[in-house]
């Protein structure tokens, strides 16, 4: 009996394969193999996560500085067929680049925003805010104008649910905008943020439905029994490494892709 071959699978199995697998399988390995796994790599599922910092970091030669082309960005944006859920940005990309996901991904869910971008077109990404009205999670880079894309949040996207703020300056007047904009929100990252102690305390006082608080390794802080007490409802309150003053010899590296990861298995 012939052995069966792996092109001659449903077109359906094939699909549900692929849009498990990243990005690298999809543009460098499997749509070579045969036509029928060439077709299957093209159907909207499976582009449905988008991360463009592994393509920056993977496939990108050093010598160029000046990101990855719009136009490829907009090649691999047009393959979701507006069915795009997730979307890691590059360092560095147009702002003619970032509009044409705004514009072609209404469906998206969760955005990471890199610190280049946060500070460049930091006018922008506000009004950009009002096209993705099904956004849970967003991960800024900077706080760059942070209380007008908060609020922006909060007047369009119902069901968010998650801010990443990692390793930026989280003062009294953006934890207050955290609180007046995003009160329910139930997950919020700031691991390596620098936070004082009455920042953190309107944070805890105000956002009463966070379930999950990653507060590791933040400067401006040091954790005792008030502070615990403060954060007795919620579930998951990581302090570990915070402390007063800051050492920059014990920050480790944080993995922009630690976002994608955590989105899939939240």
């Amino acid at each position: 009996m012939a052995r069966p071959n792996w092109e001659d699978l449903n077109m359906d199995c094939l699909v549900n394969v692929f849009s498990r697998v990243g990005m690298q399988s999809h543009l460098l390995y499997a749509p070579f193999v045969c036509k029928s796994w060439y077709r299957a790599g093209l159907h909207p599922s499976c582009w449905q996560n988008i991360n463009f910092q592994k393509i920056e970091s993977d496939f990108l030669p050093w010598y160029c500085f000046d990101g990855i082309p719009t136009e490829f960005i907009k090649s691999i944006i047009n393959r979701s067929h507006g069915n795009a859920t997730s979307v890691l940005l590059p360092n560095y990309c147009t702002e003619e680049a970032l509009r044409y996901i705004a514009d072609e991904c209404p469906a998206l869910k969760a955005l990471y925003l890199p610190y280049n971008q946060c500070s460049k077109y930091f006018l922008v990404i506000p009004e950009l805010i009002s096209k993705w009205k099904n956004l849970e999670l967003l991960r800024l880079g900077s706080l760059y104008n942070m209380e007008k894309v908060l609020e922006e949040i909060s007047l369009h996207c119902k069901e968010f649910c998650g801010l990443y703020a990692i390793r930026v300056d989280i003062g009294r007047d953006a934890a207050s905008a955290i609180v007046n904009f995003l009160p329910n929100i139930k997950h919020l990252h700031m691991q390596g943020a620098n936070i004082d102690r009455e920042s953190l305390e309107i944070i805890l006082q105000g956002c009463k439905e966070l379930v999950h608080l990653d507060g590791r390794d933040c400067v401006g802080y040091e954790c005792d029994d008030q502070l615990l007490k403060l954060a007795s409802h919620i579930t998951n309150f990581q302090h570990e490494g915070s402390r007063l003053f800051d050492d920059e010899d014990d920050w480790g590296a944080i993995d922009p892709n630690d976002f994608y990861d955590s989105y899939f298995s939240d």
